[in-house]
């Protein structure tokens, strides 16, 4: 295996890996191991399957078009209209989750090393100013920083995972069972955990670039997806353990979402003072790259919807149109990391689902050769259906 093809694996586990395992014990705490580890699976495999399809897709339509022009392609103006919303909403909810989790750590570094109670609206305000700042700096900044605190952030995983393993018990970790998946509290459970786990393997927007990268070769893009989705469910069933198996259910979801809380909880296990600051700044890495990345592609799109000048005042208009809506979010609902993590799920159903199996269906349509992931038409139908099902959890949340 060649250093481009380690790279392009790295590329996919990158892209899914980050922010969203933050949230991954707090919103799935409540079901207990067992059932997490369920979901992990169930959702890993419907991600797996429509990277495949989305692979298919490329491959067809022609190696090197974007995700925009493929869309433009087989489903015409309709379908590039509702990818760019769905885009573009996944982004703003993706923005806003972030804005809320950086404040809640934020909030946490004010009091731990100035022993200040910074205001949640405040802490969001600086959040956005400065750490959005960086968004207008343009994609060449945001790429070297976020390679080095990516690797950073991977080697911090690893060594919070070593420290807190031992501190595991077997009974904290299996003290939930199945008692609540029939009852109704149990439904409420699932519906809550599932749009935030889906969320959390959302890597397919890098798919169409690798294609290219790799020149079209199917056999390994289709390796490279495989490896590179496997590689985030084995990161998030590790995080999983060492948080629920250290803090135990109740004790997460007596946190009501609070990132920040699930941070101060986790270095109170540590037993020594270096390893709560690798917990800290893992943390702190996980949610600051994953906004970094978000933000710079939020950027990027925005400017190119409005037609902006690259002068001092175009960069203005469009960092206002970037983090404005979501800056409002944020302080209207600053402790809502978990839920509106979960809300990006309805337009990633829309990119990552539903779009691909239309596209999917209309160049199979054409009989065009080529790369066809297994599972003809029943596994398109049954895909649809639980993207469906992601989307009446959250709605089902939501109201």
């Amino acid at each position: 295996m060649n250093l481009k093809i380690l790279g392009s694996i790295a590329i996919v586990a990158g892209t899914a890996i980050g922010a969203g395992m933050l949230a991954l014990p707090l919103a799935t705490a409540a079901l207990g191991i067992v059932p997490a580890v369920m979901l992990l699976f169930v959702i890993w495999g419907i991600s797996a399957y429509t990277s495949l399809l989305m692979l298919e897709i490329n491959l067809k339509a022609g190696v090197g078009d974007n995700v925009h022009a493929i869309t433009g392609k087989t489903l015409g103006k309709t379908g590039q209209l509702i990818q760019g919303a769905s885009f573009l909403s996944l982004l703003f909810a993706l923005t806003a989750a972030y804005l809320t989790g950086g404040a809640s750590l934020l909030v946490l570094k004010a009091q731990a090393i100035f022993d200040i109670t910074l205001d949640k609206q405040m802490a969001v305000l600086l959040f956005t100013v400065f750490l959005g700042g960086f968004a207008a700096f343009g994609v060449a900044l945001i790429d070297k920083a976020s390679r080095l605190l990516f690797s950073l952030m991977v080697a911090l995983l690893i060594l919070v995972v070593l420290f807190l393993l031992p501190e595991v018990e077997m009974g904290t970790l299996a003290s939930k069972s199945f008692e609540l998946v029939l009852d109704a509290d149990g439904v409420n459970l699932w519906m809550a955990a599932i749009p935030v786990v889906f969320t959390s393997f959302g890597f397919h927007v890098c798919i169409a670039t690798l294609v290219g990268y790799l020149e079209g070769e199917a056999n390994t893009l289709r390796k490279v997806l495989l490896i590179g989705s496997t590689l985030p469910l084995v990161c998030y069933l590790l995080w999983l353990t060492v948080t629920l198996g250290t803090l135990g259910g109740e004790t997460i979801t007596s946190f009501n979402g609070s990132l920040g809380a699930l941070v101060s909880a986790l270095q109170a296990v540590a037993e020594s003072e270096i390893v709560s600051k690798f917990i800290g700044l893992f943390a702190d890495l996980a949610l600051i790259t994953s906004f970094l990345g978000v933000t710079m592609s939020l950027f990027d799109f925005v400017s190119e919807l409005t037609r902006a000048k690259a002068t001092l005042f175009g960069r203005l208009q469009t960092w206002l149109i970037t983090f404005v809506p979501p800056l409002l979010c944020a302080l209207y609902y600053p402790d809502g990391f978990v839920k509106v993590l979960g809300f990006a799920a309805i337009p990633l159903v829309i990119m990552i689902i539903f779009l691909p199996i239309a596209m999917a269906l209309g160049q199979r349509k054409q009989a065009i050769a080529g790369y066809q992931v297994s599972g003809g038409k029943p596994a398109l139908v049954l895909t649809g259906l639980v993207g469906l099902a992601i989307i009446f959890a959250q709605l089902w949340v939501a109201l």
